[in-house]
C-alpha cells in the first residue's frame, strides 16, 4: 500500500519531539512528504487536465473565477509547490519543494494562533482520514484547550455522495472533533476509520446543519480536499493540506477562497505526521 513502507525511519525517534526547522526540513526529505513524492508526475498532470475540464472529481467543489487551463495549473503549481513547470516531463515522481512547505506550516502556525486569540470556532474535516486524522486530531485538542469552540454539525446525518460506483450513502462521523464520512455499514462511531473522499458535500451538509441550529457558524474550516474548498467556495476561511494532484486548493487560494494551502504529500504513513504538527503547535505557542 503507497506509504506504508519503511522511509522515513530513521526519524521515528524524534516523533514525540519538536523539531528544530533544520531537523524538520530533513524529516520531510527524508519521509518523502516533499522533495520527490509518491504522488507521480502522471497523475499530477491528470487532475490539472481534470480540472481544466471541470471534472468535480478534482474541483473539490470550488467555482473558479477563471478558466485555468492545464498550462495555467501547471505554472501554478510550479510556483506554489514546486513541480517542474516543463509540460514535456510527464513521468517519474513528482516533487516538492520542501522550502514552500516549511514556509507554509509556519503561516499555519500563525493562522491557528490568530483563531485562538479572538477565540474563534472552528470546524476540522478531512477527506484522509487514514492519513491526516492525527494531524488534525491533535490540532483540534490544543485549539479546544486553547479555548476556541471546536464544531461538530449534522454528527450522524447522511451525506449522498456520487462515486464510480454509483451513488453512495455516507455518514457524517467525528473522530478526536474531526469530521469524516464513513461507509456504509462502517463500524461504529469513534473507531478511527473512514472513507477517501473529494467530496464537499460534507462540508456543506455540517454548514447547514449549524444554521439550521441557531448554533454558531464555523470562522474557520481547517481540512483538505472538499473541506477546504467547499467552505472556501461559501465565504468560510478556509486552510489545509494538498498534494501535488490537488490543485483545486491552490487555485482557491490563488483566487482567494482559501486562505492557505500548506503542499505536501497527503499519502503517506500518518505517523510521519507527526513532528509536523508538533512543530505547529510549537510555533503557534500551543505545544502542550
Amino acid at each position: 500500500m503507497r506509504g506504508e513502507s519503511g522511509r522515513g525511519s530513521a526519524w521515528c525517534g524524534s516523533i514525540g519531539r519538536v523539531l528544530t526547522t533544520g531537523a524538520l526540513r530533513a524529516h520531510l526529505l527524508a519521509a518523502r512528504l516533499a522533495g520527490p513524492v509518491a504522488t507521480s508526475r502522471e497523475v499530477s498532470l491528470r487532475a490539472y487536465r481534470l480540472f481544466a475540464a471541470g471534472d468535480p472529481r478534482v474541483t473539490l467543489g470550488l467555482a473558479s473565477e477563471r478558466g485555468w487551463q492545464e498550462g495555467d495549473l501547471l505554472r501554478l503549481m510550479a510556483r506554489r509547490c514546486g513541480v517542474s513547470a516543463d509540460p514535456a516531463q510527464v513521468t517519474g515522481p513528482d516533487v516538492i519543494d520542501p522550502e514552500r512547505t516549511l514556509d507554509a506550516l509556519d503561516a499555519l502556525a500563525r493562522r491557528l494562533a490568530a483563531a485562538v486569540a479572538r477565540g474563534a470556532t472552528v470546524l476540522f474535516g478531512t477527506g484522509h482520514p487514514h492519513r491526516l486524522l492525527g494531524f488534525y486530531g491533535e490540532l483540534a485538542d490544543a485549539l479546544s484547550t486553547a479555548g476556541c469552540d471546536v464544531l461538530m454539525p449534522a454528527q450522524g446525518r447522511s451525506v449522498d455522495i456520487a462515486t464510480r460506483f454509483g451513488l453512495r450513502t455516507y455518514r457524517l462521523d467525528y473522530v478526536r472533533g474531526v469530521a469524516l464520512v464513513r461507509e456504509p455499514g462502517a463500524r461504529c462511531a469513534g473507531s478511527e476509520t473512514g472513507a477517501h473522499s473529494h467530496s464537499p458535500l460534507p462540508v456543506r451538509v455540517a454548514l447547514d446543519a449549524a444554521a439550521a441550529s441557531g448554533g454558531p457558524l464555523p470562522e474557520l474550516v481547517v481540512g483538505d480536499h472538499g473541506w477546504v474548498c467547499g467552505a472556501g467556495q461559501l465565504g468560510v476561511e478556509a486552510i489545509g493540506l494538498a498534494d501535488t494532484d490537488d490543485p483545486a486548493v491552490f487555485v482557491g487560494e490563488a483566487e482567494g477562497r482559501v486562505s492557505l494551502a500548506v503542499p505536501l504529500d497527503d499519502g503517506a504513513r500518518s505517523v510521519y505526521y507527526r513532528p509536523l504538527v508538533r512543530y505547529v503547535l510549537n510555533r503557534a505557542h500551543l505545544y502542550r
